[in-house]
Formats: C-alpha cells, structure tokens, sequence
C-alpha cells in the first residue's frame, strides 16, 4: 500500500503550496493573512492584491487540484484499488493540503479552487453548469461565498440530471462522491456563513455594479 500512501501524501504537499501566500509576498511584499478577510484564498487575493495577483492565485490553486487527481493518481497502486477511487482520494488529498496547509500553520484557504480543479478532471461537463451557477449569482449579488454554496449546494443535482439525461455519464463511485463535496465547502465557509446570516459579509464594489445593474434589468 506504499503507493497509495504516496499518491496521498505527494497530492497533500501539492495542495499545501500556499500559492496567496507566495504571490503576496514576493510581487506585492504582502501576506494576505493580514489583510481583508485575513483568509489565505484567492478570492482575499482578489481583495488584496487586485486582479494581477487575484488571476495567478486561483490559477495555481486549480492547478493543483487537476494534477493531483490527473497525474498524483497514476502513481502505481494495487491494481485491485479502482483507478478512480485513487482520483478521489488524489484530489481530497489536494484539498485537504490547501485548507489546512503544512507551510503555513495549517490556515489555507476555502477550497474551492482546488475543488474545482479535482472536479474539472473527474465531472469536467457538470462543473462547467456550476461555474455558470457560479458566475450568475456572483453578479447578482456581488458576494463570493454565496456563489460558491450556491455552485456547491448544486454540484450533486446538476451531477444527476446530466447523467440521467445522458449528457454526462458518471459512474456510480462518481455519482455518491459528489454528495458529500458541498459539505467540506459549507464547512470551510461556516464563518461566512455566520457573517451572512449577521449580514456582515464582504463584497466586492465592483461586483455590486454589476449586481445593480442586473437588478435594474430584472425589474
């Protein structure tokens, strides 16, 4: 089972790289940590950095959820362990490192970029549906993490009716694992959550823009 154990661990340290972190430091001499959210994520990089180094962040920390489930998984294993059960676990691995990372005290981000990119390599066709998700209530709210639960809460019906109607077939260890997937992201949003609900979460003023305007359309 060394194999396994390595596929793990080698997508643990991947998921790890503190990619806000790095970026903040080096290019803008900042650590996100102590500004806006204080969250090490990027959407804080967003925030704090703008979109130069909001960009890069969230590309890497995709990436390292992609290579992970894509190229950590093909590490030889027992040929008795489904390949996809490695995917899986793979990709978990990622997560699991960019919100609690080693090389940062164990305090990441939310997850959801890594997430995305282990979902791009198991449902590629479902996680399209939920980035649009994504991407309408954002604007129409101008507020990160309820786009984010909303394309998480989603994620296992839109999983479900594109395989039933044939769009996107998934197999069954595909289809019972995307289940438990918006319970790590509520999880990892549970002080936004709070902050929703005490009406004190953040947005972004550009975003709000954006959000009037849709509003003003609708109406």
């Amino acid at each position: 089972m060394i194999g396994v154990l390595l596929v793990v661990f080698c997508s643990y340290l991947l998921g790890s790289l503190p990619t806000s972190i790095i970026v903040g430091r080096v290019f803008f001499g900042k650590d996100p940590r102590e500004h806006g959210s204080g969250n090490a994520g990027s959407t804080n990089a967003f925030r704090v950095f703008g979109w130069k180094g909001g960009v890069p962040t969230a590309l890497v920390d995709v990436a390292k959820g992609l290579a992970a489930t894509l190229l950590i998984s093909r590490i030889p294993v027992p040929a008795v362990i489904p390949h996809e059960l490695m995917q899986i676990a793979a990709g978990c691995a990622a997560i699991v490192g960019h919100v609690w990372t080693v090389f940062a005290g164990f305090q990441g981000g939310k997850g959801v970029a890594a997430a995305a990119g282990m979902l791009i390599g198991l449902y590629p066709v479902a996680l399209l549906v939920c980035l649009g998700i994504f991407g309408i209530t954002l604007v129409s709210f101008g507020i990160v993490s309820v786009a984010s639960l909303c394309a998480a809460l989603l994620f296992p019906v839109v999983v479900f009716l594109l395989d039933a109607a044939g769009v996107a077939h998934v197999s069954s260890l595909l289809f019972w694992f995307s289940i438990p997937v918006p319970l790590l992201i509520f999880y990892t949003h549970r002080a936004n959550i709070g902050r929703l609900v005490r009406g004190q979460e953040s947005r972004f003023p550009k975003l709000m823009l954006f959000a009037r305007i849709f509003h003003k359309v609708k109406a």
